[in-house]
């Protein structure tokens, strides 16, 4: 059965195609172009061998139904990308050290949101640098992503070894530690960090009303990229409208704001500041 629906990946309709590009727009924001039709499958094929479904079509049916939240959410766990690793980007991490963290030293207690978490790289990566550079001060991270599945590894904050590669070798020493017997090859972050940070599924096309925190910092990175124009302008207006005036947005290196009508200063490519 698998390898006969592994094989549709050049048999997908232009038509079948552009059901799932919707259904995907509506409900996450992503733009799904006609040029991914072989990741469509390739991401998809497994789930329709499990269910026994003929096609793409089929499970188009089921996961377009509005009581099929669960298998629609299973979908959108299969088809986003979450590839990251610790300090990715390390020019953030440097501008959060030497200028943006001294300039917020004497605020109270920094929140940080690390937007589009996936399996929680980001979050611990900047978790480590605050508590290296903000010990004696109160702070926490709020961390998100669509994805229940990646959430799900986040919360668990265990890795394969080579996934810590970046890490600076103080960091690996001081806030990682080295599993045995079962967990022999991994590294667990360890719990003194790891209670400062908080993981939930949120959808950047639908922020609840009642998050109402202000955040001082907010990473918003590799996410927008998935997004047509229009979709990456509203999204960014809710972001923003969840930072603190003064507060510090980071988006990825190979994404741009240019263009778009935001309250926001930029402070280095990349990096923007919204005005006090």
């Amino acid at each position: 059965m698998n390898s006969s629906i592994e094989s549709m990946a050049l048999d997908v309709s232009d038509q079948e195609m552009l059901l799932f590009q919707q259904l995907f727009k509506h409900y996450i924001g992503l733009y799904l172009p006609f040029s991914k039709k072989a990741l469509l499958c390739s991401r998809l094929s497994r789930r329709l061998g499990e269910l026994g479904l003929r096609d793409l079509r089929e499970y188009y049916a089921l996961i377009s139904a509005p009581q099929e939240e669960m298998e629609r959410q299973r979908a959108i766990d299969l088809i986003t990308t979450n590839e990251t690793y610790f300090f990715r980007e390390q020019k953030h991490f440097d501008a959060l050290r030497d200028d943006i963290l001294p300039e917020m030293f004497s605020r109270q207690e920094l929140k940080i949101w690390s937007a589009a978490s996936a399996t929680g790289e980001e979050a611990f990566s900047i978790a480590m640098l605050l508590d290296d550079c903000r010990a004696h001060h109160p702070w926490s991270i709020y961390a998100s992503d669509i994805s229940q599945r990646v959430l799900t590894f986040a919360r668990r904050a265990l890795y394969p070894m080579v996934r810590g590669e970046h890490i600076p070798k103080s960091y690996l020493s001081r806030y990682c530690l080295c599993g045995t017997g079962e967990y022999e090859g991994h590294f667990l972050i360890d719990q003194r960090i790891r209670k400062r940070v908080s993981f939930e599924q949120r959808n950047l096309l639908d922020l609840p009303t009642d998050m109402d925190t202000r955040f001082d910092i907010v990473f918003l990175r590799n996410v927008i990229i998935y997004f047509d124009f229009p979709t990456k302008v509203e999204v960014i207006q809710s972001v923003v409208r969840k930072i603190r005036p003064g507060g510090w947005l980071i988006v990825g290196h190979s994404e741009s704001l240019h263009g778009m009508p935001l309250e926001l200063e930029m402070y280095a490519p990349s990096i923007y500041r919204r005005p006090l």
